[in-house]
């Protein structure tokens, strides 16, 4: 237990697992070694009331029943619906097995910075626009589709709130895209994801999309109001993994791109110019 959780708090901070204190096997308190640790940083572990159905983008400490039934061992959660992004110790536990979860989280948020990243603001281009019919339905590429303020693009499942995600009282939910960077450089254990595959409707190149979150930008003459990130989830995983391409959840970790508006209608085409405004 003590190994897999030390490795959970290093990879959840992006730190070697070198500076993560290991309480030893017998330790009477293991836990109270990790929170004095984080407390140093300005962190805290936040006990999760229901970790089976909590819905987070962002990685946070699955304590699941180990296989051998010896106790829980610790693994990293990530996505909405939420599924095991990575198992330190490599054993078959699954997300079924979650018993306890716990949340990193800032002792007091107005005090904590994150580190800001000067947005990139050079213009992309559109790469592929794919569609889907149904939710779960195959996806399918098309040289141009016609964009709803609203609504999406006409002929995909979102455009009529059939999407697995649809909420007429959401945002977010009418255009999703990724970057061809990431599809290219996207590293699983039986090969790249297709943008069909991707399940996302624009594949972009050239255009950092991380940073438009906030700001309102442009495919070709639609405007778009980029809401938050695409991530990955455990329903994408379950999609590609029976198209045999299991590993997307950990691999698209502040990669899957983003969810964003429409404001306006009008044409998308393969080729347009995708830029902030």
């Amino acid at each position: 237990m003590q190994r897999s959780v030390a490795a959970c708090l290093a990879s959840i901070l992006e730190l070697d697992v070198a500076g993560v204190p290991l309480p030893g096997e017998r330790h009477p308190q293991p836990w109270t070694v990790w929170r004095q640790w984080l407390g140093q940083r300005g962190l805290g572990l936040v006990p999760i009331a229901d970790p089976a159905n909590f819905n987070w983008p962002g990685p946070w400490l699955a304590m699941v029943r180990a296989a051998d039934g010896d106790g829980d061992v610790g693994a990293i959660a990530f996505g909405a619906p939420p599924g095991l992004a990575w198992s330190p110790l490599g054993g078959p536990e699954t997300f079924d097995a979650v018993d306890l979860g716990y949340l990193i989280a800032p002792a007091d948020v107005a005090l904590w910075e994150q580190s800001v990243d000067v947005a990139t603001r050079n213009p992309g281009t559109v790469e592929a626009i794919v569609i889907a019919p149904e939710a779960e339905g195959a996806m399918h590429q098309v040289d141009r589709a016609v964009a709803r303020a609203g609504r999406g693009l006409e002929g995909d499942r979102y455009f009529d709130e059939r999407g697995t995600f649809s909420n007429a009282h959401g945002r977010g939910y009418d255009l999703t895209l990724i970057e061809a960077e990431v599809l290219d450089t996207l590293e699983l254990p039986t090969g790249r994801l297709t943008p069909e595959q991707a399940r996302r409707n624009i594949v972009t190149r050239g255009i950092e999309l991380n940073a438009l979150v906030g700001e309102h930008f442009r495919v070709g003459d639609v405007e778009c109001f980029a809401q938050r990130l695409c991530e990955p989830c455990a329903h994408l995983e379950h999609l590609t993994a029976a198209m045999g391409k299991p590993g997307t959840l950990r691999a698209l970790i502040h990669k899957g791109g983003l969810r964003a508006d429409v404001l306006s209608d009008g044409e998308i085409r393969v080729g347009d110019q995708i830029a902030p405004h």
